[in-house]
């Protein structure tokens, strides 16, 4: 049995482009392969050494998977430059508000309907946002800037 590809020191490609959506090809090809090495490497590794280790709920969703699972169109997921993640040791809101507070470079950062975490990395070539954002029953299921305050 070979080792699982590493596309950093701790996220495998099989971690980021796993999908509940077996019946699905949700293979990258050249350019997201090289976004999601670009996104393990610069945002995701650096998020795991401020919070600790994650379970990655989902990374690389090919057009198909990510239409099944009701993304938006212009989804980051879809070019291999987002990840949706739960961290294991910080609830969500102090998940975003330490990164919100760090040096991570990141394009968005999106509280997702009380269940897990969004990050982005920038395409090559746009500055990142920094855009930090909620959706969820709290803001009728559009998004808004984040302000935990609302989540009661």
């Amino acid at each position: 049995m070979s080792a699982p590809a590493l596309l950093s020191p701790h996220f495998t490609l099989a971690e980021l482009t796993t999908t509940q959506q077996r019946n699905l090809d949700n293979t990258p090809g050249a350019d997201e392969l090289a976004n999601l090495s670009l996104l393990a490497n610069e945002t995701l590794e650096p998020v795991r050494a401020l919070l600790g280790a994650m379970h990655v709920n989902s990374g690389f969703r090919s057009r198909a998977v990510n239409a099944a699972v009701g993304g938006v169109p212009t989804s980051q997921h879809c070019l291999g430059l987002a990840c949706d993640f739960v961290p294991l040791s910080h609830g969500l809101v102090e998940a975003m508000d330490l990164i919100v507070g760090s040096w991570i470079v990141f394009d968005q950062l999106i509280y997702e309907f009380g269940s897990w975490v969004h990050v982005s990395h920038a395409p090559a070539g746009r500055a990142p946002r920094r855009q930090v954002l909620m959706i969820g029953k709290w803001t009728a299921n559009k998004y808004v800037a984040f302000n935990a305050s609302k989540l009661s």
